[in-house]
């Protein structure tokens, strides 16, 4: 196909697990595995483990018990949005005047939280390559 009609593929890997601490590390993993895929520096591969971490942890504190923890790695070319999301008891926004959102805004980037049907709380994160933390 010539460049001019090459169409573009949405490359997304969504991962369900149980929403609880112990499984933390399976995120982490995939987390550097997808990084690596987009030629991330190690810096860059490192600073995103520990935001993934990070919005999990702000998640996991008010999450509905029993239920899952969903993660979405959406990958273009040069970035990575990750969205972290539960069902939570109270369906309230994390606060963005934390020292824990000062730390996830500075090691992906952009960030956002939102509540979605259900209270479901949703934080999203989009980290591009080759960008220093703020952006």
């Amino acid at each position: 196909m010539p460049a001019s009609t090459k169409l573009s593929v949405r490359d997304v890997v969504t991962v369900k697990l149980p929403a609880a601490s112990a499984y933390l590390s399976v995120l982490r993993t995939a987390t550097a595995g997808l990084a690596a895929r987009l030629d991330f520096t190690l810096d860059e591969i490192e600073d995103l483990r520990i935001a993934v971490d990070e919005a999990c942890a702000m998640l996991l504190a008010q999450a509905v018990p029993g239920t899952d923890l969903a993660c979405e790695f959406e990958l273009t070319g040069e970035a990575m949005r990750i969205s972290v999301s539960v069902l939570t008891v109270d369906g309230v926004e994390p606060s963005r005047d934390t020292f824990a959102w000062t730390v996830l805004s500075s090691l992906a980037g952009e960030v956002d939280a939102r509540v979605g049907s259900d209270d479901r709380v949703i934080v999203t994160l989009q980290k591009r390559r080759g960008a220093g933390g703020s952006q």
